[in-house]
Parts: structure tokens; sequence; C-alpha cells
């Protein structure tokens, strides 16, 4: 039998604080042990969220790592053409990546099972595909067209070239595995093992003698990206043996295309909107101030990943509701979300401008000056919080090309900002540019919302009084 949360709780302490440790174990019980939709969400959602805190420690502590390895000129080519290679991995998923978790639930739900292995062979092989023709385009693209980038870039982008094909099949195979509520699956060998073999290939490398440079560092995510990306691909083919008959895949290319281009749209400028500031300091600045900026995103990643733990989890669901169009389920869930979202944000919020300036200060001394950026990005990310995971929800409703249009305009935003406030004041014009994004982005979200879908997804409106909430209605 499994430990009680509660059971041991109810031996700890004097009797007022033995009452709450009950009551909070109670809670931690029915998320560990619970088969009721809420508390398998709940679940998924608490297996990402800890896998992302886990994540975001590793990330800060190799990419500090790194950086003091690197330096902080060589550090800041790697961001620029790391972060340019995730979102283009992304890109070339063209939506898939999202779909799949619309389309998994609602042939399980109807027990169509050659389309669902249609769809989970038929995805990977489109991104593998997608990506490797953009690999080879942008290859020819940077032979063909020398200048485009500086030279001392040009290596590491040809080497990111080969990563893209299995950093998209990653991308969808995260997805796929969110789809069947396999948290670990999704989440594991993408932010835990592969930046610890990034790591570990570039501290092997050094060690035989390579420069601690981008080039090294870039041949090394190589090794770790193919890697993972194999090793998930063999967990998901081991876990879907025993869920799924072995029946012959039906593929329906068209209607799959057609959901999921609209979704890339949505997926694609919601990953430029979060990237794009970095691409656009490497471009505007030199490598050392994109290495300063990166350093201090990357110690936002705690605030980042509560948000992206909670729509890991919540994607498969919206859609199930959805699907089944239980709209009093869907409510209390987005409700539900809400809370899990901006509460823990807050708080981790509170300790990072608390921890900040150590943290930077791990990059070492000179990163600790983008310290008061952190304090920009968090207005705008506890704005983002407020929502929670709407554009999951509005996604999974069928509302594509509402957010995809949405999206655009934040992300046009953005870029304007960005190179109208990075020349002016630097770093922190880069900085205001996305909070003032991501505010928009939590606004709209929050109209769209109520109008398609006549739901309130908003924090503030659900800390009102039930009879309040009604009578908003």
């Amino acid at each position: 039998m499994g430990i009680s949360f509660a059971g041991v709780a109810g031996r700890i302490g004097p009797e007022p604080l033995r009452r709450r440790l009950v009551a909070f174990g109670g809670a931690l019980d029915g998320i560990v042990a619970g088969r009721d939709d809420r508390a398998v969400s709940q679940r998924v959602a608490l297996v990402a969220f800890v896998t992302r805190v886990v994540s975001a420690i590793i990330a800060l502590g190799s990419q500090a790592l790194m950086a003091r390895w690197m330096g902080e000129h060589e550090y800041g080519i790697l961001v620029v053409v790391w972060v340019a290679a995730i979102i283009v991995g992304g890109l070339a998923c063209l939506g898939f990546q999202i779909s799949v978790v619309r389309f998994i639930p609602e042939y399980l739900e109807r027990k169509q099972t050659g389309l669902l292995r249609g769809i989970i062979v038929g995805a990977r092989v489109y991104g593998f595909t997608v990506a490797t023709v953009l690999a080879l385009v942008g290859a020819a693209g940077l032979y063909f067209f020398p200048g485009v980038v500086s030279n001392e870039h040009v290596m590491p982008f040809y080497l990111a070239a080969i990563c893209l094909p299995m950093l998209a099949v990653g991308e969808i195979q995260d997805g796929i595995a969110r789809a069947f509520n396999w948290a670990k699956i999704a989440l594991w060998p993408t932010y835990i093992y592969r930046p610890l073999l990034i790591l570990f290939f570039m501290w092997l490398a050094i060690r035989l003698g390579s420069a601690a440079d981008a080039v090294t560092a870039m041949y090394a995510s190589i090794a770790a990206t193919w890697l993972m990306t194999a090793f998930q691909g063999w967990q998901l083919r081991r876990r879907l043996k025993t869920r799924i008959e072995p029946l012959k895949r039906v593929y329906t290319l068209l209607p799959w295309v057609a959901v999921s281009l609209p979704i890339f749209l949505v997926e694609g400028f919601f990953n430029l909107l979060t990237n794009v500031d970095i691409l656009i300091v490497g471009a505007l600045m030199v490598p050392e101030d994109a290495a300063i900026y990166f350093a201090t995103v990357k110690t936002l990643a705690l605030v980042h990943f509560v948000y992206f733990a909670v729509r890991a989890g919540a994607a498969a669901r919206f859609s199930h509701y959805y699907v089944a169009g239980d709209r009093s389920r869907l409510e209390s869930f987005l409700r539900d979300t809400l809370h899990w979202t901006f509460w823990p944000s807050l708080a981790v919020s509170g300790l990072l401008l608390l921890f900040g300036h150590f943290l930077l200060s791990l990059f070492g001394a000179s990163f600790t000056s983008g310290y008061p950026l952190l304090f920009i990005f968090i207005l705008g990310l506890l704005a983002r919080a407020s929502v929670g995971p709407a554009e999951s929800l509005l996604t999974m409703a069928g509302q594509q090309r509402i957010t995809a249009a949405l999206y655009f305009g934040v992300f046009f935003v953005n870029v304007a900002l960005n190179f109208l406030l990075i020349p002016l004041i630097g770093l922190k014009g880069a900085a205001i540019a996305t909070a003032v994004s991501l505010t928009l982005e939590a606004i709209a979200l929050v109209i769209v919302v109520r109008i398609r879908l006549g739901i309130n997804s908003w924090i503030g409106f659900n800390l009102l009084p039930a009879h309040r909430a009604a009578e908003a209605r």
C-alpha cells in the first residue's frame, strides 16, 4: 500500500498545526491516488511543474557553467543560435505538436483506432520531413548568401540545421505523450536529460582538447538532441503497444493539415513572442549583451514553468470536455487552472526578486547588471499568469483562427517595440517590450475567450463571491 500523506501528517506537531497538515495531506492523497479527471489533471500538472522546477535548476546551473567555460562573447553567440534553432524546430511541426493533443483524445473517445495510429506515426514523419527541408534551405541560404549573418555565427548555424529534424520530432512526441497524460515521457527527455547530456558532452569535449566555443557547444547539442529524441520515441513505442490495438493505420492528411495550420500560426506567433526579443537583442547588440539578457531570462524560468506545467496538463482535458459538450466541467476546470497558474507564479516571482542578484552572479560578475530587468519581466509574466492557459482552451475549442490573429497582432507590437526601444535604452527596452506584449496578450485572451466561448478567464473574476460571479455572467 502507498504512503498516506494525511496519515503521516496526523502524527506531526500540536493539534492546530496537525489539523492543517492533515487537510493538506488529504489534498495531496487525492492528487496522487485519485482517478477522476480533476485528480489526473492535477497529477499531470504537478509532475510537469516538478519536472520544470528541476529542469529550471538544471538549466540555470548548466547555463551558468557554459557561460563561465565559454566567456560572454562565445556564450552570446551560442544562445542566439540555439534560440533560433528552437524557434524553427517548433515552426517545422506546422502545428502538429498541438493538434495531436486535440485529435488523440477525440479518437480515443470515439474508438477510432486506425486514425489514432495514423496520426501518431504520420505527425512525426510530417514534422521530420518539413524540418529537414527547412534545414537544407537554411544551409543553402547561408552558403549562397554570405554576409547575411556574421562570420562567427555561420558555422554554429550550419550545425543548428542538423538539430532541426530531431527538435521537430521531439516537439511532436511531447504532444503525443501529453495527449495520453504521460507527463514523464513528454517532459523528462527534453527538459531533464537533454540539458544534462549537452553539459556532459561539452565538458568531455573541453577535457579532450576542444575549444570552449559556440561550435563545440553546438556539436554537444546535436549529439544530445538526437540521442534524447530517439530515446523518447522508444519510450512512446513501448507504452503505445500496451494501449492501442495493432490495427491498420488510417491517414487523413488534409483534415489534419486543415486543423494544424491555424494552430501552427498560433504556436508560431506564441513561440516568436516568447523568444523574438533574444533574437533582436542578438541582432542589434553585441554578443556580450545577448548573453546577459539570456541569463536574465533563464533566471525567470521558474515563473515561466508554472504556466507551461499547467498548460501541459490542461490541453488534453480541455479537448476532452469540449468534444463531450460538458460545459460545466470545462468552466470548472478552467477556474482550477487559473488558480494553479497565478498563485504559484506570484510566489515564485517574489522569491526570484529576493535571490535574483545571487542567481545572476553564478553566470559571472558582469551578468548581475541584468538584475533590474527582472522587475520589468515579472510584471508581464504575472499578467500572463492571471489568465492561465487560455490560448490552449481556445485552440482545443476550435478557435485557432482568431487566436492566431490575436498572436500575430501581439507579435507585431512586440517586434515594433523591440526595434524602437532597444536602440534608445538597450536591454531595458527589450524587457519593457516583452512585458507590454505579455500584458496585451493577456487582455486580448480574456476578451476573445469571453466573446467566443462565453467564459470568464481572468483570475480576478474568479476571486469574486459566487453570487457576484453569477451576476457577471
